[in-house]
């Protein structure tokens, strides 16, 4: 996504390599990109060069995640 220097679109979804989590891109803040985890929540930075784009699955992983939390009461 960013190996060649290019900035993930805002809008798209990602993975954060250091951590495993996918998040929508919101924005660039200086050298790192703004994401938002699947659902909302709490947003982090992450540097570019940990950023790949997320593939359909993941993307469809986190978002029953997000929907099986959201059912049990463990977020709002």
């Amino acid at each position: 996504m960013s190996a060649g220097g290019t900035r993930p679109p805002i809008g798209s979804y990602a993975v954060d390599t250091s951590n495993g989590r996918v998040g929508q891109v919101l924005g660039h803040e200086g050298p790192y990109v703004r994401l938002r985890p699947v659902g909302g929540g709490r947003e982090w930075d992450c540097a570019p060069e940990s950023l790949r784009a997320a593939t359909t699955i993941e993307r469809l992983r986190a978002a029953t995640a997000y929907e099986n939390a959201r059912s049990r009461g463990e977020v709002p």
